[in-house]
């Protein structure tokens, strides 16, 4: 039997969470083997070393070591990074993860050597360009041979973009399945939140757990600026846990901020997946401007408040397990937290069985056992039809 290597492109900490269960996945394949390169995106020990401990992760294959700039210097280093691992390894596809510059560097340096993409997360739309994320989900879905959707929405969004329905792949959300995995092991009463009951007397049930680290948030003074005002004055009613991004941190400090932040709210290091599981399981609710983390809160059945203007999980605020509160004043965000404590939604499953790692092998086993090494011309007419 035929051997196909895979080469999985990570770099930021909801990638690895995610990579944890496909990898695994993969591992127990008869006929794929995995190549991991790292890109150093996220290289901070707490933001990056931990997760490959908690998990259990070999260490990948490769690490590039890139980190800070811009966002071209960022995203154009990866590119010439990649590009030479491509060309030593020679794998028959490249496998990609969400929505950040590790993501489109390896899917650009794959597809310009001919070599197929798949990408895990695809089809999520928040419909506004001025999001990094977004231009990155959107030419990494047009350039993927294989869409490895979470859910109906985002099949459906990808097909009314006219993306043929043979490179829309259906196997639901991989986050679901690290939750499964992983959250039935987390109890209050020990760990991280043990420590911090007898610390700092939380309790169970009784505290918000907040994150924010997008450039949408930090890039802009008066939005953060917003959100902090509405946490510290949330903080005079309900304890509030904010495990700080160090980018976040670093604008706060900026912006003279950080220290009235910290008087009010419970400021600490990031976190690994276990501890951050721990923190959303037993909140009463949960703040944020990450994509992961909204569904994490639905997976733990924990209302939570999105600090954004848009999201790309639509279906959580349908189902009224996510509301979304744009930061433009203290005011409105706080009244928007107020509101979701000890709210709960509707009773909805749209992130699959639960399963998405093992579907997602599958089909690149099928696929590649009856497709050449390289993408041929019917592939490459079929993603850039005329």
């Amino acid at each position: 039997m035929r051997t196909y290597k895979i080469l999985t492109v990570i770099g930021a900490r909801p990638q690895f969470i995610k990579a944890s269960v496909v990898s695994a996945a993969l591992g127990q394949s008869a006929c794929l083997r995995e190549v991991v390169v790292h890109t150093g995106q996220h290289f901070d020990a707490n933001m990056s070393d931990v997760f490959f401990n908690e998990f259990r992760m070999r260490k990948p294959d490769y690490s590039c070591s890139i980190h800070g700039g811009s966002h071209g210097a960022m995203t154009g280093r990866m590119l010439i990074s990649i590009e030479q691992i491509l060309l030593a390894e020679a794998p028959d596809a490249v496998l990609v993860y969400g929505d950040t510059n590790s993501t489109l560097a390896g899917a650009l340096a794959a597809v310009k050597l001919g070599i197929p993409v798949a990408h895990v997360e695809a089809g999520l739309r928040s419909f506004n360009m001025a999001m990094p994320e977004e231009i990155n989900r959107i030419l990494t879905d047009r350039i993927s041979r294989w869409l490895f959707v979470p859910t109906a929405s985002a099949a459906a969004q990808l097909a009314s973009e006219g993306v043929p329905h043979s490179r829309i792949h259906s196997v639901g959300d991989v986050m679901f399945d690290v939750a499964r995995r992983h959250g039935a092991r987390c109890d209050p009463d020990g760990a991280l939140l043990g420590a911090l009951s007898r610390e700092h007397g939380i309790t169970a049930g009784a505290y918000c757990l907040a994150t924010i680290h997008r450039a949408e948030s930090t890039n802009h003074a008066d939005r953060l600026r917003a959100i902090c005002a509405a946490l510290i004055a949330l903080g005079r009613e309900l304890p509030v846990i904010f495990p700080l991004h160090p980018r976040t941190r670093q604008t706060l400090r900026g912006l003279g901020a950080l220290d009235s932040l910290a008087a009010a709210v419970l400021l600490i290091a990031p976190l690994g997946y276990r501890d951050m599981v721990q923190l959303e399981k037993y909140a009463a609710l949960i703040a944020t401007d990450s994509g992961g983390v909204q569904k994490e809160a639905f997976f733990h059945q924990v209302p939570c408040v999105t600090l954004r203007d848009e999201t790309e999980w639509t279906e959580l605020v349908d189902a009224g397990w996510n509301r979304l509160a744009p930061p433009t004043s203290a005011a409105a965000i706080l009244l928007a937290l107020r509101a979701a404590i000890g709210t709960r939604g509707q009773s909805v499953a749209p992130y699959g069985d639960g399963n998405a790692a093992k579907h997602i092998v599958t089909c690149l086993e099928r696929e590649l056992a009856g497709s050449p090494q390289r993408q041929s011309d019917t592939a490459i007419d079929e993603i850039y039809p005329s």
